[in-house]
């Protein structure tokens, strides 16, 4: 809207610039009418402070609690798991098993505003389906007690629709990790998430305080089955998949064509035999907003008959363009040649057509393909309940991604956008990389599932991705490799990673809210002294390595080598194609080892604190500053 601003000469307006960076990090703290909510920036500095009062536009009971388990550091970290993954040593794809908030907010460190496309599949709100229990938060021990000390997992809770809280249960589950997911998003980022019609609505609402309004891309309409529910008079036959940018202006150049289909080739044809093959006609008419007087002529068809633009409309081409594409015979006036005119577009000329938000079963897929894709992989039916079929997800990695680009689903299931990234990787020969999470949530005791050996939905998730991974080598067998061939058998496979407790036991300190920062201060350094010293753990070097490196903001896809130069100590040389640094987890740090780094001030070297004595610590840092760390 047009101000007297837009006529002055005036500095520039730097509150409203640093208002404007604020509602592009963090949109949920802006109301609908655009006014910074100062309350949502107290409940960031001081949430305990803040009384519970929501915003007017959309409340439900625990949204505050909600958005602070949102922004509640992590006190976890993962573990590699290399007994279950595949082709670890060059494959850059990830798997990980545990609760997907925590590792959201794990992965923030080294995959912050790196995601080209989220899809999310989350467990819909029926009343039967299970749903994510917060109870692995900050003192509570429940997560950690079913994961670590049970073989079957966790048993997460479900959310009777009988309940007061049937709705406020699903969107606390589901607001807390968009808040986290959105950081992740690339600036030209988007996630595409699938909903039926119980949530579909409150869906819209909280995605649209999370991302922005002005953020919302489309909601596609997937055709899910092919013929009528014979439980339903009205049955539904389609679900939802709704897109938001996290800058929609940053995102739309980069969407992509996708593959005409058989439906919509048909409609080009070749009625006058034109040698350059079928065509489709357009319409050459367009608004009258920017248009030149060159747009408004008249036109006169082969057989006399002239058209001028009806009201409100001008011809699209400048009446030079025009005519050249008459001379060109690119102009259509219909079989008897007196038809309005339109615009021959021939399909060997078409690189794509733009994607629309109707999506067929014949385009995508429904939910029967996509359990019998499922069978047909690990060789038996119904151990998940409604899988997506692989098609619909390589659509959307066709409009929505580039050939290097990296995509994650935190609601992993069946596994199949893992499936997905292979086989469009495979089909224009991408290097796409996928992170997928998924909670190990346990199969039910009597299921097929669990009869053929299924414990958790995460092991099908690995099974699945595994068996994808041996299908492509037997597909390549008895072939001649070509380097193209050989990078696509290096990238498929998956490392494994595991939600777990921290192998630093100062992680499990509580402060004493009755005292003082300083005392607290020194509450902590005492609790270090008497526990870290006692750190025994079997395979301690590779869980500290990992957790250590993703805590600095290394990649899952890091890679570790030992260094003969060190004779004192093991020394490791880390790095993830970004980050690099030397790394050493000894309990005790040689003088060998602290002068080498004292003298090669150029690179980074992390250590353990309690491998230094207060002289060396203090010389390594006074001389290598922030390129060193001890943790």
């Amino acid at each position: 809207m047009e101000t007297y601003n837009d006529h002055i000469i005036q500095s520039p307006d730097m509150n409203a610039e640093r208002l404007e960076t604020l509602r592009n990090l963090f949109p949920d703290w802006f109301t609908q009418e655009g006014r910074l909510d100062i309350n949502e920036i107290k409940k960031v500095v001081n949430p305990d402070g803040i009384e519970e009062t929501e915003r007017y536009e959309f409340r439900w009971f625990g949204k505050s609690k909600a958005k602070r388990n949102a922004f509640m550091p992590t006190r976890a970290t993962l573990h590699y798991d290399e007994s279950r993954s595949v082709n670890p040593e060059t494959t850059e794809n990830i798997i990980i098993e545990g609760e997907n908030l925590e590792v959201l907010k794990i992965l923030l460190a080294g995959y912050r505003n790196k995601v080209k496309v989220i899809y999310i599949d989350p467990p819909y709100n029926t009343g039967e389906d299970f749903l994510y229990n917060d109870n692995y938060s900050e003192g509570c021990q429940a997560y950690w007690e079913r994961t670590e000390q049970s073989e079957d997992g966790i048993t997460l809770d479900t959310n009777s629709d009988a309940s007061g809280r049937f709705h406020s249960n699903w969107l606390d589950m589901m607001y807390s990790r968009l808040l986290v997911a959105r950081n992740l998003l690339r600036p030209d980022g988007v996630i595409f998430m699938s909903i039926d019609d119980h949530e579909i609505q409150h869906l819209r609402k909280i995605s649209d305080e999370v991302f922005g309004e002005s953020n919302f891309v489309a909601n596609i309409v997937w055709q899910k089955r092919t013929s009528p529910d014979a439980r339903c008079n009205l049955g539904a036959a389609h679900d939802y998949i709704l897109v938001y940018a996290k800058d929609v202006d940053l995102l739309k150049p980069t969407l992509n064509l996708i593959e005409l289909t058989e439906e919509r080739a048909a409609e080009y044809k070749n009625p006058d035999n034109d040698p350059r093959g079928r065509w489709a006609s357009v319409d050459i008419t367009g608004q009258t907003g920017h248009a030149t007087d060159s747009q408004y002529y008249t036109i006169t068809t082969p057989s006399g008959k002239q058209y001028k633009p009806t009201a409100g409309r001008c011809w699209a081409l400048a009446k030079e363009t025009f005519d050249k594409l008459v001379q060109d015979n690119r102009i259509w006036f219909g079989l008897n040649g007196s038809s309005i005119p339109r615009k021959k577009v021939f399909l060997s000329e078409v690189g794509g057509a733009n994607a629309w938000t109707w999506w067929t079963n014949k385009e995508v897929g429904h939910n029967q393909a996509g359990s019998k894709e499922l069978k047909e992989i690990l060789g038996t039916t119904d151990i998940f309940e409604n899988p997506k079929p692989s098609r619909l997800i390589q659509q959307i990695l066709c409009i929505a991604s580039k050939q290097e680009d990296l995509i994650l689903d935190f609601f992993a299931g069946s596994g199949t956008t893992g499936h997905a990234v292979v086989n469009q990787n495979l089909k224009d020969g991408g290097h796409r990389k996928y992170i997928l999470v998924q909670v190990p949530q346990t199969t039910d005791e009597n299921s097929n599932a669990r009869r053929v050996g299924f414990k958790k939905i995460s092991d099908i998730t690995i099974a699945r991705n595994k068996t994808v991974a041996e299908k492509v080598k037997e597909s390549f067998v008895g072939r001649i490799i070509t380097p193209e061939d050989q990078q696509q058998l290096d990238q498929i496979g998956f490392k494994v990673f595991t939600l777990s407790k921290s192998s630093f036991p100062r992680t499990d300190f509580a402060p004493n809210l009755d005292k003082s920062e300083e005392e607290n201060l020194e509450l902590f350094r005492e609790y270090i002294r008497q526990k870290e010293a006692q750190t025994t753990m079997p395979f301690v070097d590779d869980e500290l390595i990992t957790e250590i490196l993703i805590s600095r903001g290394f990649m899952l896809t890091y890679k570790i080598e030992q260094q003969p130069t060190f004779t004192d100590n093991t020394v490791y040389l880390a790095t993830d194609g970004t980050k690099t640094a030397y790394i050493c987890v000894d309990s005790e740090l040689k003088d060998s080892t602290v002068e080498y780094f004292m003298q090669h001030t150029d690179t980074k070297f992390i250590c353990i604190e309690r491998a230094l004595d207060s002289t060396k610590k203090f010389n390594l840092k006074n001389k290598m500053q922030d390129k060193f760390f001890a943790f």
